[in-house]
């Protein structure tokens, strides 16, 4: 019956039924949903206007499919395993405290496919999320390129979709109706990269010129790559290299070559973690020497990523949302929970993947239906203050396109700490590391 009703609502979308959302006008298994996990409930959190609807007072449901699009097969895989460990165990403290009450105690259920970080792969597997498998609500990815193929089918389908870290600008500026989205837009990133380094030249006395750019040539890194040619010259400096290349090449030598041919003063990197390796082990075996190396998270932030480079990353810049010492309520005992629970601690993609269960869950509380329309408006309507998400941000507020506003971004170093290479948090200063400071200029 859903796979004939889906089919009639994808040839009704050119009539356009009136809908909720952001705007005004590989094979899958399940998980996620065990209970018995000892963690904060779910709280609702949101402003007195959009009052959570009282327990038991929505439809009854046994079950809440919420289907999950990641790459958990291909070169991207390390970070969809820590993007579905960190859904897990939301979900798990989530069904714990008794699941959706609107909705009488609702369990949510994860289905996961994978995307294998293909565009192409993500869209089948998309659709059969929705035709098969049947879920009311999709949430990934993790590449951009993945998310902006992915979510035109939920806005086919009239699906809603929820995208924690994909951060293409352009996946909330389609104007789409199911699609909203957590993660910051590489065009923040990027503002905020390159006012870092002028503050950080300003307050050394460290004369800086010229930029190069290393981007990796999909949707992510051309995005990046407009909003950088923005924000350099307007910052006074000057782009001398450009330099694109493939997702999956094995060999960057031409490239780290092409940057110390063109001598910048600042080295700014586009990179998922296979070539985020490769670059970064290569300028240093090519002798590249800027003053500044500034990474725009991705592969910088894999967990593998240190395992691959070593100490050749020593005094390189991030950026990212979330930082392990950053002072955030939440943030000390989930990330503790998690390390202990998976081995290993989260990431800012992790922290973002785990903060959307709770945004998604309250949103399906206030809903207290399973409709599309009425979880997208809810969506719509969210305004949380607390709650286990302030770990990602104090508030969580959509704006009429589906995106997040004000999404908090810091700066971390590289630097060794008691002998380990380590994220170390160094700007804002006010969210700083206690103690630590960034070393500006490049001194390796």
């Amino acid at each position: 019956m859903k796979k004939a009703l889906a089919m009639v609502l994808a040839l009704a979308m050119a009539l356009s039924l009136a809908a909720c959302g952001g705007s005004s006008g590989g094979s899958s298994s399940s998980g996620g949903s065990s209970s018995g996990s000892s963690a904060p409930a779910a709280s609702s959190g949101s402003s007195s206007s959009t009052p959570a609807a009282p327990s038991g007072g929505g439809e009854k449901v046994d079950e809440i499919l919420i289907g999950n699009l990641l790459p958990l097969s291909g070169t991207a895989a390390s970070l969809g395993k820590i993007g579905q460990q960190a859904r897990d165990m939301a979900v798990e403290e989530i069904n714990a405290a008794g699941g959706i009450k609107s909705m009488g105690g609702a369990q949510i259920k994860m289905i996961y496919a994978d995307s294998k970080g293909d565009s192409a792969e993500g869209v089948t597997q998309t659709e059969k999320l929705i035709t098969q498998d049947e879920v009311q609500l999709i949430t990934g990815c993790y590449q951009s390129g993945v998310a902006m193929a992915s979510t035109e089918v939920a806005e086919r389908y009239q699906i809603p979709y929820f995208v924690p870290v994909p951060s293409d600008d352009q996946i909330t500026a389609r104007g789409m109706k199911y699609i909203f989205r957590l993660a910051e837009k590489t065009s923040w990133r990027n503002r905020d990269q390159v006012a870092f380094i002028k503050d950080m030249a300003e307050k050394t006395g460290t004369e800086v010129k010229t930029w190069a750019i290393v981007y990796e040539s999909s949707s992510w890194g051309q995005g990046a790559l407009t909003a950088l040619q923005k924000y350099i010259p307007e910052a006074g400096y000057e782009i001398v290299l450009e330099e694109p290349y493939n997702t999956g090449t094995t060999d960057l030598t031409p490239v780290c070559l092409k940057v110390k041919e063109a001598n910048p003063d600042v080295v700014l990197m586009v990179a998922y973690v296979s070539e985020a390796a490769l670059m970064t082990n290569g300028f240093i075996e090519q002798g590249v020497h800027p003053k500044a190396f500034i990474a725009t998270s991705g592969g910088f932030a894999d967990p593998t990523y240190f395992d691959l480079v070593g100490d050749n990353c020593e005094y390189f810049f991030d950026i990212s949302t979330w930082e392990p010492d950053v002072n955030r309520p939440y943030s000390e005992e989930t990330n503790k929970k998690f390390t202990e629970k998976y081995g290993y601690g989260m990431n800012a993609e992790a922290v973002k993947a785990y903060s959307a269960m709770y945004i998604i869950a309250d949103a399906l509380e206030r809903a207290g239906s399973t409709d599309p329309d009425a979880i997208c408006a809810a969506l719509a309507e969210t305004n949380l203050t607390e709650g286990p998400q302030q770990m990602y941000s104090s508030e969580i507020v959509f704006d009429e396109t589906g995106q997040m506003i004000n999404a908090p971004l810091v700066i971390s170093q590289f630097r060794k700490v008691d002998g380990k290479m380590s994220r170390v948090s160094v700007w804002p200063e006010a969210e700083a590391r206690p103690g630590w400071s960034a070393e500006f200029p490049y001194n390796k």
